[in-house]
């Protein structure tokens, strides 16, 4: 077979492997929206119970990540993608790695669910003892969750390092239907709450089981199922003990900067949603005292939990996924010292990415009536209040996706500080303005605290601007702004035709088509965004936005539907050049709780394995591939040249390892 066809059939490969994983992310989102709109009929999306619940269920996904999930990520991972390249394939090191996670996880859960009293006194304001048990019976329930998060996290590694990128993407559609199963059960039995109200009253163990428990097992699951194509790899994974020389501690030493960025994020959001958990509190102490009309115009965090999913749709589908394609021409650049072509790589990616973004933003601003109605659980009040918190916080979108992709050009040139230092101010900002927004009226506090993220989406671009004026003299502003005055042209026509759509269906009447049920709002969104979408695209051409095709290109690409074209002046190459970082920055880039599984799943490219080691003797005597090269990265004022994270204790033969008991080495 020539090298051209053989070239061929492997981009042939790759784009089936794209069009696969894509498809699963996509199918996973949406049932993640199925979900969420039926925990809104089951509970109501404005009641306490549910507010109970969504702060319960966030809590082991926000401890997994401050506690463990930097180590997982800066650390464990590196390690992994190495151990890979071994003869062996890594499984004696990747054994003794997961014995260890395994071990640390299990302590970890047990020592948190057994403070699940405390967990919930630290993360939680106001709650009356009612409230505080049925939280407390919640996080028993949820907080095993920690466990199973951190297996999935090592497992989906341990398979990305051997090529198989899609068991882990479409895992968490298992989640999602079990979780669904629960609550179509949860309704088919005890009533969709429009029709029977579901209260900290009347609230038994039954209800905690089908939402709680349902929850649980669909981690759980999503899980296992990982097992399944990991015995298939045939690695002969068993418990290993024996850890001295794996060298986890050399590499956690040149990974604090990105523990700590991840950590300082994660207290900084706990923080925040203490504060969320105000308005239902006092929503139940209204429902105590008879004010009902009080107490169904108050936001609780559920509220702002669907916002955030919603507002969250066009940064995860796009921006994640142009970032992770731009990072290796990123890293190239900066490993040659070639300012210029690291600038245009950001100068690329922003221009791209806000093709989607700004008419996302503009989307989701002028569909949040909608939005807001089909995610209500049939209460057009609680519709309200997710609309207006859904258009404070739409805004910002471009905003938010322009951090991220600035925040790659630090990680390409091997600098975990400086995004440190980005996620400080943030830190600084949200706490101090959390800590305010807690004296406000208890009806504000949800809208305070969406306004308190846009603003921070906001500032998190002028700090990084600053940081990165420094590195690269300039950032191709011109040439930026430019383009995005003409998507912003295209945007506001576009939204003034979905405004004009949404006159004719009646959503800007309280009795209009629109807000009459559910399934109304659905018809309208289906209806006004493709014509928001049609007149979108005639504008960009009439604007001359000449983005949109390196837009289409690589995503047409992953779809499947050919080559995936080169982004930018030049082709991507698909093997990344150092496993050094993670695709989860720490920047605070989510309000919401949800666990997102893509920030364990899309490891860095590996170079493939030659089908059996050299041998004879010349062949290289290395435990691991080499790791103690010299960072190609320049120091800076804020940045000293670091060695890259590596094990510096033991490069001899694989299984050979004198710090591991093994059966040779006893015979020895």
């Amino acid at each position: 077979m020539s090298e051209a066809k053989t070239t061929q059939s492997v981009q042939s490969g790759e784009a089936r492997s794209s069009a696969i994983m894509a498809a699963g992310t996509l199918v996973s989102r949406f049932l993640g929206f199925a979900k969420t709109w039926m925990l809104g009929a089951a509970l109501g999306l404005g009641s306490t119970v549910n507010d109970t619940f969504i702060n319960a269920n966030n809590l082991p996904n926000l401890i997994f990540l401050l506690v463990a999930g930097g180590v997982f990520n800066a650390v464990l991972v590196p390690q992994i993608i190495k151990a890979s390249k071994a003869p062996d394939r890594g499984a004696d090191y990747i054994s003794r790695l997961l014995t260890l996670a395994v071990l640390v996880l299990l302590a970890l859960t047990a020592l948190v669910t057994l403070a699940a009293p405390l967990v919930i006194d630290l993360t939680t304001q106001g709650y009356s003892e009612q409230q505080k048990a049925l939280a407390v019976t919640f996080a028993f329930w949820c907080l095993p969750q920690i466990f199973f998060y951190g297996l999935y996290a090592m497992l989906t590694q341990v398979l990305n390092a051997h090529g198989a990128f899609g068991p882990a993407m479409w895992a968490p559609i298992l989640n999602n239907l079990v979780a669904i199963a629960g609550l179509g059960m949860f309704i088919w039995i005890l009533g969709a709450n429009i029709t029977n109200p579901h209260t900290v009253d009347n609230w038994g163990p039954t209800q905690t089981f089908l939402i709680a428990g349902f929850s649980t097992f669909g981690v759980i699951a999503q899980t296992a199922i990982l097992l399944v194509p990991v015995f298939r790899l045939r690695l002969g994974l068993r418990p290993r003990f024996g850890w001295r020389g794996v060298g986890l501690g050399q590499a956690a030493k040149l990974s604090v900067w990105t523990l700590a960025t991840a950590a300082v994020g994660q207290l900084a959001f706990l923080y925040v949603m203490r504060i969320a958990t105000i308005p239902g509190a006092e929503r139940l102490r209204l429902d105590n005292a008879g004010d009902t009309a009080a107490a169904a115009v108050l936001p609780g965090n559920a509220v702002l939990e669907v916002a955030s999913q919603l507002y969250l749709l066009p940064h995860s589908i796009i921006a994640l996924s142009l970032a992770t394609v731009l990072f290796n021409r990123m890293t190239r650049a900066s490993q040659d010292g070639n300012k210029g072509e690291l600038r245009d790589a950001l100068s690329h990616g922003l221009r791209t990415m806000a093709v989607a973004t700004v008419f996302g933003a503009l989307a989701l601003f002028a569909l949040a009536g909608p939005l807001g109605m089909f995610f209500s659980g049939g209460n057009p009040q609680d519709g309200v209040m997710l609309a207006q918190t859904l258009t404070i916080l739409a805004l910002s979108t471009p905003f938010l996706s322009a951090n991220f992709m600035m925040s790659r050009v630090f990680y390409a040139n091997e600098d975990a500080r400086t995004p440190l230092y980005v996620q400080l101010w943030l830190a600084v900002i949200y706490v101090v303005g959390a800590f305010f927004i807690q004296f406000l009226p208890v009806g504000q506090i949800i809208y305070a605290i969406a306004i308190l993220y846009t603003l921070g989406n906001i500032l998190s671009v002028v700090i990084s601007v600053m940081f990165l004026r420094r590195l690269l003299g300039h950032l191709d502003g011109p040439r930026i702004a430019n383009s995005y005055i003409r998507m912003g042209y295209a945007g506001l026509g576009s939204a003034l035709a979905g405004a004009g759509a949404l006159w004719l269906l009646g959503s800007y009447r309280a009795d209009g088509f629109a807000w009459s049920s559910r399934p109304a709002a659905l018809v309208t969104v289906v209806v006004v965004g493709p014509v928001m979408l049609l007149a979108y695209l005639v504008l960009l051409r009439v604007f001359h936005v000449t983005e949109l095709r390196d837009l289409l290109r690589p995503l047409m690409g992953r779809l499947g539907r050919g080559a995936p074209a080169p982004v930018g002046a030049a082709a991507e190459t698909t093997t990344a050049a150092r496993a050094t970082v993670s695709d989860d920055t720490g920047l605070i880039p989510r309000i919401s709780g949800e666990f997102d599984a893509a920030s364990f799943r899309a490891g860095p490219a590996v170079e493939p394995r030659r089908a059996a080691p050299v041998a004879g003797p010349e062949a290289p005597k290395t435990y691991l591939p080499e790791e103690e090269m010299p960072s190609t990265a320049r120091a800076g004022k804020f940045r000293p040249q670091v060695p890259l994270p590596g094990r510096r204790t033991y490069q001899g033969d694989a299984g050979q390892n004198p710090y591991f008991p093994s059966r040779g080495n006893r015979r020895k």
